[in-house]
């Protein structure tokens, strides 16, 4: 998520995050993963939500995009949050430092 305040970014992920820590399927995998369960409980602590839902600046964004197209993966989905809408100006600031 484009939002430079920590606090704020994983206020909204955590909300975007709620549904997949009660689904048993996605816990068992953040557990294989290395998580805790405490990493699980409460809504995520820091270190899984800013694992899984990266924030920052577009270029802090890209550059765990590139981690990850690097260790292998061919394809990397890019879901902005915290945009009432269709996320444009999200989608556009991405763009902008993925797209070469």
């Amino acid at each position: 998520m484009i939002e430079s305040d920590p606090g704020r970014a994983r206020a909204v992920a955590r909300d975007y995050a709620r549904l997949y820590l009660s689904l048993r399927n996605y816990t068992q995998n953040l557990l294989r993963f290395g998580f805790e369960e405490s990493d699980i409980a409460d809504g995520g602590s820091d270190r899984l939500i800013d694992a899984v839902i990266p924030h920052g600046s577009p270029e802090q964004i890209a550059e765990v995009v590139r981690a990850h197209l690097d260790a292998g993966a061919d394809h990397v989905c890019v879901q902005p949050l915290g945009e009432k809408g269709i996320p444009r100006e999200s989608w556009t600031a991405l763009a902008s430092v993925l797209v070469v």
